[in-house]
């Protein structure tokens, strides 16, 4: 199964908010959506539940067109909160998974076992207004997971927790993508996305201008290589040498970038006729980099 955007376009009056935007994202896996502010990821999302509607385009699942029996298989957590603020959580967990399609008994029993995943199970009869906003962030997170969906949306599921709770996340959503389902979710924390996604796509003023595998998107580009020289600390054995520009030192630590004419072996021998070498090693692109280089 794959979720499909397909040339997607909506326009607010002056503002292009998505400009053809096509992507797929496969099941299986955990996909990061990325862009800067205003790139059209909400939008974007949002389409998939019928909340925008678009100038031309469509999204596709598993092949077929998207209608309500599919988004009732699906889960969605915005980045705005969508529950009831005044209304006890074990209740409202309970009718929202009931609104899915599930009994009564089913929707306790689900409630039940992810307010415990979550560690909030002692919450259940509170308002939802009554909890600090990462608990909130929990409660969230279970309406969209209560009904076992096939495809979780997820629209910064990070914000506002704690280190603690951002640990919780990660595992549950690796968990679900372990079970055969599809998971998107957007962040800004480009680490979190760079520990838990196999693939991303990023877009920038509506359209996508990275899409791919984040091992492959790291190692593309020009060859990195970390150098630490004794008794050089500002990298001034590299200055001048063809091809090599240094972007930055650090601690002793020179980060270079090699044109494709550098001989690495040659480089070497370079570093090792001003002192002993204390580090000498390639390193891939950080995603950070690979953003940054996007929407420049």
């Amino acid at each position: 199964m794959t979720l499909e955007f397909i040339a997607l376009r909506r326009r607010y009056g002056e503002v292009l908010a998505l400009d053809d935007l096509s992507f797929d994202v496969p099941v299986g896996q955990v996909f990061g959506f990325l862009g800067p502010n205003g790139a059209g990821k909400t939008t974007a999302m949002r389409a998939v539940f019928g909340l925008v509607e678009l100038d031309t385009g469509s999204v596709r699942w598993n092949g077929a067109a998207i209608g309500v029996a599919e988004r009732r298989r699906f889960g969605y957590m915005p980045e705005e909160r969508g529950l009831y603020p005044g209304m006890q959580i074990q209740r409202q967990l309970e009718y929202l998974c009931e609104l899915h399609g599930r009994s009564a008994s089913d929707a306790r029993r689900a409630t039940a076992r992810w307010l415990e995943r979550l560690g909030i199970a002692g919450r259940a009869p509170d308002k939802l207004e009554s909890l600090s906003l990462g608990n909130q962030q929990r409660v969230q997170l279970a309406a969209a997971l209560i009904h076992e969906p096939e495809l979780l949306i997820l629209d910064e599921p990070f914000a506002g927790l704690d280190p603690v709770g951002i640990d919780e996340v990660t595992a549950i959503l690796a968990e679900q993508a372990r079970a055969g389902r599809g998971v998107l979710f957007s962040s800004h924390q480009l680490d979190l996305v760079e520990d838990i996604c196999e693939s991303v796509a990023i877009i920038d003023r509506g359209h996508l201008v990275v899409e791919g595998n984040l091992d492959e998107l790291e190692r593309a580009g020009s060859r990195r290589l970390v150098v630490k020289v004794e008794g050089d600390w500002d990298g001034a054995w590299a200055r001048g040498i063809p091809g090599v520009t240094i972007s930055r030192t650090e601690a002793g630590e020179s980060r270079l970038v090699l044109d494709d004419t550098v001989d690495s072996q040659a480089l070497l021998s370079q570093a090792m006729a001003v002192g002993p070498v204390l580090r000498f090693d390639f390193e891939r692109r950080r995603l950070s980099e690979v953003f940054r280089e996007a929407v420049r």
